[in-house]
């Protein structure tokens, strides 16, 4: 299944099609509509930018929607798109066949986020590749 939103094709590949791509290139295709962008981006509004061996950028707006109980944005909006941006700057380093996961993400938020904030942009950056695990 598929949608659009805001003028992004919305779905998910299929796992052949993932696989047959090393990371930097689904990504790439990704942004050029080639391959739909995953659902999450539509649920919270961010969106895949700009991709690099090593190197992701999100942006997004936070809405009334993913406002907690005390008004604000809640945390988990800033984390995903933390966990997005890094994520997709470890995959892009991944040759075709190979998938991945997040071990650990973690983040100190200094203010809060409203529907008023406006763009976030968010840069993921390898910063260190193991064997198995990658620190970006």
């Amino acid at each position: 299944m598929s949608s659009i939103f805001d003028g992004r094709y919305v779905g998910v590949a299929s796992l052949e099609t993932v696989m047959s791509m090393s990371g930097l290139e689904y990504m790439k295709a990704i942004m050029a509509g080639e391959c739909p962008a995953p659902p999450i981006g539509k649920t919270l509004n961010f969106w895949l930018t700009e991709a690099e061996e090593g190197k992701c950028v999100f942006e997004g707006e936070p809405t009334f929607d993913s406002y907690n109980p005390l008004g604000m944005v809640h945390g988990g909006w800033p984390l995903t798109l933390i966990d997005s941006a890094t994520g997709c700057a470890a995959h892009t380093c991944l040759p075709a066949g190979v998938g991945y996961t997040t071990v650990e993400t973690k983040a100190n938020m200094v203010r809060p986020l409203s529907d008023k904030t406006g763009l976030v942009r968010c840069t993921g950056n390898v910063i260190a590749r193991g064997r198995q695990i990658m620190t970006a």
